[in-house]
């Protein structure tokens, strides 16, 4: 290869500068904040006094009331104004997991707002399976709202109630809501024992709905058409149980939540799709989850988990024989579908949560066909992804709003794109929004903490706010990237 010659120096350093600002610059700490603070932006519900996105108000005050029950309450999972249980579940699972984890690496400030955030959601969750044997699984028919631009302050489309009733089942779901709520009140042991163990009861409670009553809550012919296409369990609810009865395994140290998942393992499914982890599919998950407890104590019964554990890690390193995850040409993981932050904010999180699960053993560290990954790999695998979103990328953009100079303006967003209640008291109807939805401009409101569902395979994104898949954020791509910026946060430096 030629030298290249000197004078070009200065234009090749400016060329790769631009291209990948460097993650010096970055502030995990304001980052991490600004995650959190996202969520506030996304409450369903009365708002309280202390509520730091005051272009937000109160909506959907009277959710629950064909049921005569108190339903309000909750996240809208997106950009729209229907409460959605699959991924609101998944979504207070991976916040409770990551203040588990990480919860003692944020500043203090941080860690009582996450609580908040976690809180916002599991009392929620605790009214939805408040009725014996019945879990309300949605509030809001999608199908009406999304044909709508409107605040949710100014909702007046139908608040359809989705509830399951026994013996009709809602595995993935009640599942998933065992898990929200059996992590969360690991979270809150310390600082509200109290409500820790209501969180628990009610996670035992909602895994025995889940068990008794087997399959998945989207086959039922009354909640598909409000469940479906947007949150169907398109891979089973078989994981939903092992995931639910990890969790109450790990929150009660119980021998029966135990041999639920030694015996379970091959009837439910725990190798198929070992290498996905998203609201739909926790089997990446579990298998991080469980290869704790086979790591610190040597129980082999749970040996094919960290196996499975270790065969996705080694997908995620380019140098490995079995890999097959993609990267884009600015190195963000990709996988098709659309929202594809989403698989790089849960991947990110799980490299970190198994790294630390293997420092914590002498000389632990994966195989991967011929060469040995150890926590400093996993971690720096991480922080590529966080670092991209951020800014380090080819267009060096953060896509989290609110954060740097260059962020989305234009994001697919009801309440962040129409003019605030405050500004705007007077009431916006369902089409009239349509007019903002087309505008060119930028979003009136900033959904400060708020990460897109980002770029392609091409690292392209056109700051569209037409374009949902790349310009929508969500709660599951916000809730595990808290996680990873708190570790961080404290560790800016891995190795």
């Amino acid at each position: 290869m030629k030298p290249i010659p000197s004078i070009l120096f200065p234009l090749l350093l400016l060329i790769l500068g631009a291209a990948a600002p460097s993650s010096a610059s970055h502030d995990y700490a304001e980052a991490l904040s600004k995650a959190i603070l996202f969520f506030e932006g996304q409450r369903s519900g009365f708002l309280p006094g202390d509520q730091r996105l005051t272009w937000r108000a109160n909506s959907a005050l009277s959710d629950g009331w064909t049921y005569n029950t108190d339903l309000t309450g909750g996240y809208y999972d997106a950009g729209d104004n229907v409460k959605f249980n699959f991924p609101m579940a998944f979504t207070t699972t991976l916040l409770a997991w990551s203040v588990i984890e990480f919860g003692d690496r944020m500043p203090p400030a941080e860690q009582r707002n996450a609580l908040v955030a976690i809180r916002w959601a599991t009392d929620y969750l605790l009214k939805t399976v408040s009725q014996p044997n019945r879990i309300f699984v949605q509030v809001g028919d999608p199908n009406v709202d999304h044909n709508c631009w409107e605040r949710p302050e100014d909702m007046d489309t139908a608040r359809t109630v989705y509830a399951v009733d026994a013996p009709n089942p809602a595995s993935d779901v009640a599942g998933e809501t065992a898990a929200a709520l059996a992590a969360s009140s690991m979270a809150f042991q310390s600082s509200d024992p109290g409500y820790s163990e209501t969180l628990l009861r009610n996670a035992i409670k909602a895994f025995e709905f889940a068990d008794t009553y087997r399959g998945a809550y989207s086959d039922n012919e009354n909640i598909r058409g409000g469940a479906c296409p947007f949150y169907c369990d398109f891979d089973g609810y078989q994981d939903e149980l092992l995931w639910g009865a990890a969790w109450l395994r790990r929150a009660t140290q119980g021998d029966t939540y135990l041999n639920y998942i030694q015996s379970n393992r091959k009837t439910l499914g725990a190798d198929d799709n070992i290498n996905e982890f998203g609201w739909d599919n926790k089997h990446a998950g579990l298998n991080v989850l469980v290869s704790k407890e086979f790591l610190e104590g040597n129980m082999y019964d749970l040996q094919s988990y960290k196996a499975s554990a270790d065969s996705f890690m080694c997908t995620l390193i380019p140098e490995s024989t079995s890999s097959h995850i993609e990267y884009s040409p600015g190195g963000l993981i990709y996988k098709p579908g659309g929202s594809n932050l989403q698989h790089a904010t849960t991947i990110a999180f799980l490299l970190l949560v198994y790294a630390d699960y293997l420092s914590r053993v002498p000389q632990s560290s994966v195989n991967c066909g011929g060469i040995s990954v150890g926590p400093a790999s996993l971690r720096r695998q991480a922080k590529r992804q966080v670092d991209y979103i951020l800014g380090d990328n080819p267009k060096g953009m953060s896509y989290m709003v609110g954060y740097g100079n260059y962020y989305p303006q234009r994001i697919h967003h009801r309440g962040s794109s129409l003019p605030s209640i405050r500004d705007h008291p007077q009431f916006i109807a369902c089409k009239e929004g349509s007019v903002y939805f087309n505008s060119s401009g930028p979003n009136p409101n900033v959904l400060v903490g708020a990460v897109v569902g980002g770029p392609g395979e091409d690292d392209a994104y056109d700051d569209n706010r037409v374009d949902f898949r790349k310009s929508e954020p969500t709660t599951y791509i916000n809730a595990p990237l808290v996680g990873a910026l708190a570790y961080f946060t404290a560790n800016p430096d891995p190795s």
